[in-house]
């Protein structure tokens, strides 16, 4: 059994920050690649950011220059400083790993909502 706990999201103004942490725990082997993804209201998930297990990063295009992914292997654990935030950056955001053989686990989603 692998578990995925998400924290840090909340509500914060147009302009503000937040932090989202994601560990990984349980039977799950050799973390390889860790990201976030978001699904808005009514769209479909997508892609924010990953990181493989030697720090190769990956970033959507709305969000390069404002978004920082990070993670600590020795954790398993991946974190998302969000920066600038505006309205359409409102979401639900979701963690996803992948380990050796690249088997998807997913995070149960922590909601982000930044006023105007």
């Amino acid at each position: 059994q692998v578990q995925l706990v998400e924290s840090g999201g909340g509500l914060v103004q147009t302009g503000g920050s937040l932090r989202l942490s994601c560990a990984a725990s349980g039977s799950i082997f050799s973390i390889n690649a860790m990201g976030w993804y978001r699904q808005a209201p009514g769209k479909q998930r997508e892609l924010v950011a990953t990181i493989t297990r030697y720090g190769s990063t990956n970033y959507a295009d709305s969000v390069k220059g404002r978004f920082t992914i990070s993670r600590v292997n020795a954790k398993n654990t991946v974190y998302l400083q969000m920066n600038s935030l505006k309205p359409e950056d409102t979401a639900v955001y979701y963690c996803k790993v992948t380990d050796a053989i690249e088997r998807p686990y997913w995070g149960q989603g922590t909601q982000v909502t930044v006023s105007s």
